[in-house]
């Protein structure tokens, strides 16, 4: 078979993803294409968001948001459909490496354990060192919290991250190939940074970034409840039964899901002061459930590689 079709090219492509995440980790900025997505939308968020405290149109800056938001999806996928196509006639090794090159980008698996690690070492040299480094994982003001209140943090930002980083790229490549990983990739990119209720960075982003908070939402809605199952079943599967109703603790529609089978799997409690507690009748975090967090994450990492594998086997077989 000197041509590799998409079936079984999609599959090797996972696999090389992976292998370059774990060797090489994130590519430099400059060719990274999720750092241009956040580019683009922070040159036109800066024009679709009023200045705090302005009066602005709701309807009028909805539209503008989405616009934008829309504009920038069709740049995405067209460039990767674009990149598809030119690689259409290419001998199979050279079509599923360069397929997993351009997708390695789209997921962050390793930055993600090193960033999670980095505030549990942080936080064993002083809580203010902790705080500091935890201020580069999540949005959230970390200036008030407390030692068990950084870990907690820390585990809940891997777990949604294992969701918005590996596997909801993952499902979207194996849905609709390299433009469905890139859309999801900028919907996700899009509601990190404009998906706010008020004001954020002197803009108020209430209706500008209402359709990517929106949009984010359903990308990410059967992901994270697979990211949630997957946790469960791989952890202790204590629990399982309550996940649900633990995930809707949360104001989020999906990342309770993935933060609650965490909490269940770890027998821990997860929250953010004010908002939501997750299996509240757990104990609280201590430096070792971070790193048992991690090896549980890392072995939904690891089914996904060996379903990559199965599934490269099986559409090797079956293809004419």
């Amino acid at each position: 078979m000197e041509l590799l079709s998409p079936a079984v090219a999609a599959p090797l492509a996972v696999l090389v993803a992976l292998a370059l995440d774990r060797a090489l980790g994130e590519p430099p900025a400059r060719w990274h294409p999720v750092v241009g997505m956040g580019r683009y939308l922070g040159f036109m968020g800066s024009r679709v968001a009023p200045a705090a405290g302005a009066q602005p149109q709701a309807a009028r800056t909805f539209a503008g948001g989405a616009l934008a938001w829309c504009f920038g999806a069709v740049l995405v996928v067209v460039l990767a459909i674009v990149l598809v196509n030119a690689m259409a006639g290419w001998v199979w090794w050279a079509q599923a490496l360069a397929l997993g090159v351009l997708l390695k980008p789209l997921l962050a698996w390793r930055m993600l354990c090193d960033e999670v690690r980095a505030v549990e070492s942080a936080l064993k040299a002083s809580l203010p060192a902790g705080r500091e480094r935890l201020s580069w994982l999540v949005s959230r003001d970390v200036s008030a919290l407390d030692a068990a209140q950084v870990r907690e943090s820390a585990i809940e930002s891997l777990a949604e991250n294992l969701n918005d980083s590996v596997v909801a790229p993952l499902f979207w490549f194996a849905v609709a190939g390299l433009p469905g990983a890139a859309l999801y990739r900028f919907a996700n990119t899009a509601d990190a940074m404009w998906g706010y209720r008020g004001e954020r960075n002197g803009r108020d982003w209430t209706w500008a970034g209402k359709w990517a908070a929106r949009a984010d939402d359903v990308l990410s809605w059967l992901p994270a409840r697979l990211t949630g199952a997957l946790l469960g079943l791989l952890g202790s599967a204590r629990g399982l039964g309550t996940l649900p109703a633990q995930a809707r603790r949360t104001p989020s529609p999906n990342s309770g899901w993935p933060m609650a089978a965490m909490a269940l799997a770890l027998d821990v409690r997860l929250s953010k002061p004010g908002v939501y507690e997750l299996h509240g009748a757990g104990r609280s975090p201590q430096a070792t459930d971070t790193e048992q967090a991690l090896r549980l994450a890392g072995r939904v990492v690891a089914l996904l590689g060996l379903c990559a594998l199965l599934w490269a086997a099986l559409a090797w077989r079956f293809t004419p």
